[in-house]
């Protein structure tokens, strides 16, 4: 009987050892958790302020973006992958342009595109809060192959001002970038 209360109480503090550890926000920015395939990238606005997280997964046709977001005017957005690794606050230009391994046209509804980093928009609600679930089939977590996110430089996860119109190029008159998260 003593035993299984040990085995009990062990496991008890293992699972809160694990939570402690998903949770600390040192242990967020742009860690991969090589267990579940998962890479957590952490949000920041202008003023370096941590605004949200995205949590990358590969899965056999691409990768699925769980993404978490506040600070934003209430509305529709633009989200794209852009080519570096690299957010440099206020303006994050350090980002470059779309994430466009192909060479393509901006835009999902461009008959010379997409960017591989082009995504449809997204909503965010009254208090500028966004919480959704979104899928890229042109990209990949997979490193060495030339649609990866993770490749040399890196890329960056970037937020913008306003919804995309999916067809001009080269960024679908989005706006400023509000958000950005580094992958590498």
């Amino acid at each position: 009987m003593k035993y299984r209360k040990f085995v009990y109480l062990l496991c008890a503090i293992v699972a809160l050892a694990m939570i402690a550890y998903e949770h600390h926000p040192e242990m967020k920015a742009n860690a991969k958790d090589s267990q579940s395939g998962k890479l957590i990238v952490s949000l920041i606005n202008a003023k370096n302020e941590e605004m949200g997280t995205a949590v990358l997964t590969e899965t056999p046709k691409g990768v699925r973006i769980e993404l978490e977001a506040e600070g934003l005017k209430p509305g529709i957005h633009a989200i794209h992958f852009h080519e570096y690794g690299s957010c440099t606050p206020p303006d994050f230009m350090s980002a470059g342009a779309h994430f466009n391994p192909g060479n393509k046209k901006h835009g999902l509804k461009n008959p010379m595109g997409p960017h591989a980093g082009d995504m449809v928009n997204i909503f965010a609600d009254s208090h500028g809060r966004v919480k959704t679930v979104l899928f890229n089939s042109m990209v990949t977590l997979q490193e060495g192959k030339p649609n990866s996110l993770r490749d040399a430089d890196g890329s960056a996860l970037i937020i913008h001002e306003r919804g995309d119109d999916q067809t001009t190029d080269p960024s679908g008159n989005s706006g400023a970038r509000i958000l950005c998260g580094v992958i590498k």
